[in-house]
């Protein structure tokens, strides 16, 4: 298990797979950040679903792969919140960044986790690629039933502290001012995949095509059959480990 902390004093966890042999003198880095937890994936340690993922990456592909656990989730520390998982990514920028033997460092997420890596991206020109996988193109729905969505948080074990948040309306801001689309249009020219599934019910494949139409040459791929927990999908994580594998011609 890996730590750091953010920039706000939060200790945050881990899972960092690098190769044991390697050939390349410089590591191509990626940020693998997991969707929404649920009780049917794992409730608050649902990230270690993508540990294997990263082990995969780093022994096949010869990356450096960092599983964010974010605030609230597994080990870390903290409550959740958009603003603080978005900062929660962001410093997982910073610690992959600065490993000695990391150069460039891509973004791939899933559910949420898609939206917030776009996000981040938009402003971070450190990020030279981001790959979504069934991410929504907005948080709209949040911002209209936040109570029920913190009560759910805390039901997963996301939300511990009683007195958090100290006010909702404030709490929700964040989601209803990001917009995925308009990211992508700011991470252009720089790559981006989109992965979606076919029979996602609970984020629709159009807010797939939104993104990769605002982004404007996006790789778009939606999976026949495939619902939302993309991580699972063999497909998909085909489709993911082709892009990252091209993405190495970019490190200078």
């Amino acid at each position: 298990m890996t730590h750091w902390q953010t920039t706000d004093g939060m200790k945050l966890a881990g899972h960092l797979a690098v190769p044991e042999n390697r050939r390349m003198r410089a590591l191509p880095g990626v940020v693998l950040c997991p969707g929404f937890p649920s009780k049917a994936n794992g409730g608050s340690r649902a990230a270690e679903r993508i540990y294997p993922l990263a082990n995969r990456i780093a022994q096949n592909m010869e990356w450096a792969a960092l599983v964010l656990n974010y605030r609230g989730c597994g080990d870390s520390e903290g409550d959740f919140s958009l603003d603080g998982w978005t900062d929660d990514i962001r410093s997982a920028i910073d610690y992959l960044n600065g490993l000695e033997q990391v150069e460039g460092v891509w973004l791939a997420g899933f559910g949420i986790g898609g939206a917030l890596a776009a996000h981040v991206a938009q402003d971070d020109s450190r990020v030279r690629g981001v790959a979504t996988m069934g991410a929504p193109v907005d948080f709209a729905h949040w911002g209209l039933d936040a109570s029920r969505v913190v009560d759910y948080a805390r039901s997963l074990g996301i939300i511990s502290a009683p007195e958090f948040p100290e006010a909702i309306d404030s709490w929700a801001k964040s989601a209803r001012s990001i917009q995925v689309d308009r990211c992508a249009a700011e991470i252009a020219p720089r790559p981006m995949l989109i992965l979606h599934g076919s029979n996602d019910r609970e984020v629709s494949p159009l807010d797939a095509r939104a993104i990769a139409d605002a982004h404007g040459d996006a790789g778009l791929r939606i999976i026949s059959g495939a619902g939302h927990r993309l991580h699972s999908d063999p497909r998909c994580i085909a489709i993911l480990l082709g892009w990252l594998d091209s993405q190495i011609t970019l490190i200078p």
